[in-house]
């Protein structure tokens, strides 16, 4: 069953029931504008994460704006963009279970769709269900660039993954994924680019087999929202995955620059609204955001537009809010949270609730919320 929305369109923000996950429309917008800006000059496609928003209507907005398509990790989470117009989506991750490699291919039918693969037996299984669908599945190759996650080896093992993709007649050798998400939350700025110097450098490696073996990778994808600039001047990426620079979050908000400041060009839009439940003492309220409302595995919120005032632990239903001396935080008044990480954060909420100024504009539905099979 779909939960009510907190919002109604052309309601003021204090009139908004929490907890309710905002979005502040100018800030989202602004961010929009500045990956373009970022990218201005550059010829190479965009293809933004939708996991961290796993909601059509923003996937629309920016495959408006020029995106080639999006991504996503999840088998349920391509079928909701599908679902919602989106004729491009990468699933980033490997499928092996035969229930969802039938469910890709079904998709096949609907809209261009890719998926990864770093094993054999993952290739042949890919094969046999997308000849017995008589559809050709865009396959690319996961390359282990430094995560230490999934992905093969760089080199050779990469190229002859490739070949094996290449000679099923019901494949399509499309590229190579080479995604370092251990560098995004990296602080210092030369710590991530050697990440990514590092990671390039297995790139080449692996295109460097490719064509030995007389095989071309059309795309070389990856990057995140921390390191997307670095990347883009590689001259060997031809596509780029950001997705958290919709939003932004407390823990992005950590990358620093040479000088010690923030490094993102971009604003945080994404925001917990919650309402003080109690005051129990003069140094301590809760709000009815806890747990079951935000992800903590980056840390607490932050408490935006209001100093002196720290979220400092959570429970299932509650966050206990410290308060310095002279702070005004009254019984019933609502505050902001910054999520100290916006994608599982967006992932436990039914309703975006978009604000222009203190007014409501638009209620969007993450329809992808849960999707993780």
């Amino acid at each position: 069953m779909t939960r009510p929305s907190p919002a109604r369109v052309g309601q003021r923000l204090d009139d908004i029931d929490t907890p309710a996950l905002l979005l502040d429309l100018d800030a989202f917008e602004h961010n929009l504008d500045a990956l373009d800006r970022t990218l201005a000059g550059r010829t190479i496609r965009v293809r933004p994460h939708a996991k961290s928003h796993k909601c059509p209507d923003i996937a629309r907005i920016q495959v408006a704006r020029g995106a080639v398509g999006v991504c996503c990790q999840k088998v349920s989470e391509a079928e909701v963009l599908v679902e919602g117009g989106i004729e491009d989506v990468l699933i980033s991750n490997e499928v092996v279970s035969p229930a969802k490699i039938d469910r890709v291919v079904a998709l096949a039918r609907r809209a261009r769709i890719g998926v990864l693969a770093d094993h054999p037996e993952a290739v042949d299984l890919l094969a046999a269900a997308a000849a017995k669908a008589q559809v050709r599945l865009d396959v690319l190759v996961e390359v282990d660039v430094g995560a230490g996650r999934c992905g093969t080896p760089p080199g050779e093992p990469a190229a002859a993954l490739a070949a094996r993709i290449a000679a099923h007649p019901s494949l399509r050798f499309a590229g190579i994924h080479a995604y370092q998400g251990a560098a995004q939350h990296l602080r210092a700025p030369d710590e991530r680019r050697n990440a990514i110097a590092q990671a390039v450098d297995k790139v080449h490696a692996t295109l460097s087999a490719l064509r030995a073996r007389g095989l071309d990778a059309d795309v070389v994808t990856g990057a995140g929202t921390g390191t997307y600039p670095i990347e883009a001047a590689s001259g060997v990426y031809t596509e780029l995955q950001p997705g958290s620079y919709i939003f932004m979050d407390a823990d992005y908000g950590r990358n620093l620059d040479a000088a010690g400041e923030s490094v993102h060009a971009f604003r945080q839009s994404l925001f917990l609204l919650a309402t003080v439940m109690s005051r129990p003492t003069e140094s301590r309220a809760v709000v009815d955001v806890g747990l079951k409302a935000h992800s903590v595995d980056s840390g607490m919120p932050l408490v935006a537009d209001l100093t002196g005032a720290h979220y400092t632990k959570a429970s299932d239903e509650h966050g206990v809010i410290e308060i310095d001396p002279g702070t005004p935080l009254p019984l019933g008044s609502k505050i902001r949270l910054i999520p100290g990480h916006c994608d599982p954060t967006v992932n436990l909420h039914d309703w975006l609730v978009c604000l222009r100024g203190d007014r409501v504009e638009a209620v969007w539905p993450i329809s992808g919320r849960g999707a993780f099979s």
